[in-house]
């Protein structure tokens, strides 16, 4: 029998992501489909604890499928970290009648769901983050634009680099994870990549693979760096100290939260919401919705939180292969 649901919230928290408003957008409509109304509480916990919201109906997300950002806005909240501050929290949910929420972000804002739920608010989580390392699923929204966001950036700054004859090295987002950098680095034939996952020997891991470039009969070369990795001007500073070539550095930084979310991203956006209302009639609260071998899956949020995923390290051997020395030509 099928628990009956009469108001849900929804809110985005933590870093955007784009087709967070696609997520939106499916929750409010299916909500609507199900007799369930829809409360979005703006600004994350934050607007939670301040009663920051408005009622959402099936006219309100409409024209935002195509549109990167959140119409929810999101903001991390340090107070929600305490009891005090949890406590307000669910007085507004008991204030508005809320049974539940929809929490669209990353591990942060799950850590936070499961504090609420503990409180007796039952929530569901949603993953949206464009670094791709939230442990429980094999895909996060968000990703797939943020790729393509910085390939695109990458292969601009390919043809100056062809034109001048120079060594680029390009950071790209990701905190702690090289989910975005290896990805990117592999789709545009990178010379080297460095993921904070593998720690660093720059003579082995750059200053060899110019060389190794060089004598292939390369003239430009591009270096990828994740954030969580080094500094793409510290990097860039030993290229120029070891073998006497100027890099330019490009950090893409922000840029690649913004813009249009990908089919993908829109696609997977939607599937994750709609499964999302569908988990409270179903009696699968307190959970995050996952996907794992391409199916859509909840799993409880204090397990959600517990699992860790690793970057894809043949992934390496398939970027040293395919970009190896003896093909100059890209």
């Amino acid at each position: 029998m099928e628990k009956k649901i009469d108001r849900i919230g929804v809110l985005t928290s933590g870093g955007d992501a784009p087709g967070m408003n696609a997520a939106v957008r499916a929750v409010v409509r299916t909500a609507q489909s199900m007799g369930i109304e829809c409360i979005g509480i703006r600004r994350g916990w934050h607007g939670l604890i301040s009663g920051d919201f408005e009622v959402l109906k099936p006219g309100s997300v409409s024209h935002i499928l195509t549109r990167g950002g959140t119409i929810l806005y999101t903001a991390r909240s340090e107070e929600f970290k305490t009891k005090e501050g949890r406590k307000k929290a669910v007085a507004t949910c008991k204030m508005l009648g809320i049974d539940g929420i929809v929490a669209i972000g990353g591990d942060g804002t799950f850590r936070g769901a499961l504090e609420l739920s503990r409180m007796g608010i039952p929530v569901v989580g949603v993953p949206a983050t464009i670094d791709n390392d939230i442990g429980c699923t094999n895909y996060s929204i968000g990703f797939d634009t943020a790729c393509n966001t910085a390939i695109d950036c990458i292969d601009k700054l390919r043809d100056t680099m062809q034109s001048h004859e120079r060594c680029s090295v390009i950071e790209v987002m990701g905190r702690d994870a090289g989910f975005l950098a290896l990805y990117v680095g592999i789709a545009v034939g990178a010379t080297a990549v460095l993921v904070p996952e593998k720690k660093l020997n720059i003579e082995e891991d750059v200053i060899e693979k110019i060389r190794d470039s060089r004598i292939a009969g390369n003239t430009h070369f591009m270096i990828v760096v994740a954030e969580g990795a080094g500094k793409a001007y510290d990097i860039a500073a030993a290229i120029r100290d070891e073998i006497g070539i100027d890099p330019r550095v490009t950090v893409l930084g922000h840029i690649q939260r913004g813009g249009s979310p990908s089919a993908r991203d829109r696609e997977t956006a939607t599937r994750m919401g709609y499964y999302a209302v569908k988990a409270f009639a179903e009696e699968k609260e307190n959970t995050v919705i996952c996907i794992q071998n391409g199916a859509i899956t909840a799993i409880p949020i204090e397990e959600a939180l517990k699992m860790k995923r690793s970057l894809q390290m043949d992934r390496y051997e398939i970027l040293e292969t395919v970009g190896i020395k003896a093909f100059p030509e890209d």
